[in-house]
């Protein structure tokens, strides 16, 4: 027996449904792996697809891609053992499977057992549970199989442990959301504690539509402390060097190590991060445009999109109108500067008029209301709209989630784009964000920071004439859509009960609007999308109390 176990984990960032191409990455990896004398090399959960494939597993096709694929890899992948995540269909049916190839052979198969079916996992509608745990000697050592959510269950590694596994290998595809890495480690101690087995959890990482994957792939020694931790947000093969008799050297640790007060800003600014890059890069975008306003919204988004996809590839847009206050054009010109992005005014006053102009008699009688504000929020979805047709760039839309749970946006205005970053984002969570980007370099002016927002459709309008504060607002939607909780219990809570009647009725009403939103980044337990799925068409609302 070997003195110490050196076990690769390849933290990849795959495409869903490019099954050649990730076969290929898997292989580069593998032999990249092999040069950091690795004898085994692990790769995240259904590696071979990308994860989620969703609806791509319904295709016969796509099976056949996978049959090859795996044939390619078993003659490339030599010298070194690996162990990657496939879908694998049988007479019985379909599996998520983890497979372990050893010289050009399948020479074990994990079927997962626990299928998640919460949230944003459908796995019930494509694969069947498996029942029996995999254990596989490697250079003397019992390696026992997990696939991520058996993990976040007792019985699947128990039952490895008592097929004598003393190492147990989590293959994962973990989304991340605020909080998701405490809570994730936590899990993992208590595998440990409950099995007395070390572990070793592989991680994907990137972005795949509105999910984000951290990695953070590590070793978890059995007295809980960490032998080894891969870095979030970044893609590689790690080597884990472990010895032959899986005893730990480092002390007992039974707390997450201290963090500093900032790390969930960092965490969840590179998560945005991460979402607009691959989204953009996946998709073959050539780049982004966005309005910027002078807003706090369009700026945080502005930097973003240039910390993900670099200056060159961002173009910003000030669409002034009657109502834009001189400072908004000064902020907003100033940050794209700083930036180094490429900027431009297009006033929209003849456009909103020709509109008008043409509307005259459909409009004889009638007193001005939101209509004329959204005509303005619309001449500029059609600016960015065209710019975007003309030039290949795809329009980054600016809202947070404060205002697309009340529907405090313009549909088919400033919700016409491609992807929406922020929509997962709370309007407090919009600041503190903002602030802790300034921290790495001023790059917001203080101004866009400090002043009441508005949307600066009508004169002197700010958000509080049309909703409750910030502050107020986003606590009671964490009650109402996040955690679940009924009108009387945020009352009870302390709030004010008119208050949260209307934002909870405001909620339900704009479930159409929701529905016609890009997608965003997740960054929350709730999100809107995949993860609360509410009827339009309902007379809930109607007895909220």
């Amino acid at each position: 027996m070997a003195e110490t176990l050196k076990i690769a984990l390849a933290q990849l960032n795959l495409l869903v449904g490019d099954v050649e191409g990730n076969a290929a990455r898997m292989i580069d990896a593998a032999n990249a792996a092999r040069e950091m004398e690795a004898g085994l090399v692990v790769f995240p959960e259904l590696a071979l697809t990308g994860y989620p494939p969703e609806d791509l597993l319904l295709r016969p096709s796509l099976h056949q891609r996978i049959q090859a694929a795996l044939a390619y890899m078993q003659e490339k992948i030599q010298g070194i053992d690996a162990i990657f995540g496939a879908p694998i269909h049988t007479t019985d049916g379909l599996y998520n499977s983890a497979l372990w190839l050893r010289d050009g052979l399948i020479k074990a198969r994990y079927d997962k057992q626990a299928l998640p079916n919460y949230s944003v996992f459908d796995e019930k509608r494509y694969f069947q549970a498996g029942h029996q745990p995999c254990v596989v000697d490697f250079q003397g050592i019992r390696i026992g199989l997990t696939l991520c959510e058996d993990i976040w269950r007792p019985e699947p590694a128990r039952q490895a442990m008592q097929a004598g596994a003393r190492l147990l290998i989590n293959l994962n595809a973990s989304p991340f959301h605020l909080g998701k890495p405490q809570q994730r480690l936590a899990v993992l101690r208590q595998r440990v504690i409950e099995t007395g087995l070390p572990l070793i959890y592989v991680n994907l990482v990137g972005g795949q539509d509105e999910l984000v994957f951290d990695g953070r792939s590590l070793v978890i020694w059995q007295n809980q402390s960490l032998g080894y931790l891969a870095p979030a947000w970044q893609e590689g093969v790690f080597l884990a060097e472990l010895p032959a008799n899986l005893t730990p050297a480092a002390p007992p640790q039974t707390s997450a190590p201290a963090t500093p007060a900032d790390a969930a800003d960092a965490d969840l600014y590179q998560a945005l991060v991460t979402g607009i890059h691959d989204y953009v890069s996946k998709n073959g975008f050539q780049g982004v445009v966005l309005g910027l306003s002078g807003g706090i919204d369009s700026a945080l988004t502005l930097a973003l999109a240039v910390d993900a996809l670099g200056a060159e590839a961002v173009e910003a847009v000030m669409m002034p109108y009657h109502y834009t206050a001189a400072m908004s054009i000064e902020d907003a010109t100033a940050q794209a500067h700083t930036l180094k992005v490429n900027y431009r005014q297009i006033p929209i006053a003849n456009m909103v008029e020709a509109f008008m102009h043409g509307l005259r008699g459909e409009f004889a009688g009638l007193a001005q209301d939101v209509t004329e504000e959204n005509i303005q929020a619309r001449c500029r979805g059609i600016i960015l709209m065209a710019i975007s047709n003309k030039t290949g760039r795809m329009v980054l839309t600016t809202g947070n989630k404060s205002e697309m749970a009340v529907g405090y946006a313009t549909l088919y205005g400033d919700m016409a784009g491609g992807f929406a970053p922020l929509k997962d984002v709370s309007k407090q969570w919009v600041y503190r964000l903002a602030r802790y980007r300034n921290t790495l370099s001023p790059v917001i002016p203080e101004r866009v920071i400090t002043r009441p927002p508005s949307a600066e459709l009508a004169p002197g309008q700010k958000d509080e004439d049309s909703l409750p504060p910030y502050p107020i607002l986003d606590a009671i939607l964490e009650r109402f859509v996040e955690q679940d909780q009924s009108v009387a219990q945020i009352t009870a809570a302390g709030f004010e009960a008119q208050t949260v009647h209307r934002v909870a009725t405001l909620v339900l009403r704009n479930e159409y609007k929701r529905r016609q939103a890009p997608p965003g980044v997740r960054v929350t337990e709730r999100a809107f999308g995949k993860d609360r799925r509410y009827p339009i068409t309902s007379g809930y609302a109607s007895h909220l109390g």
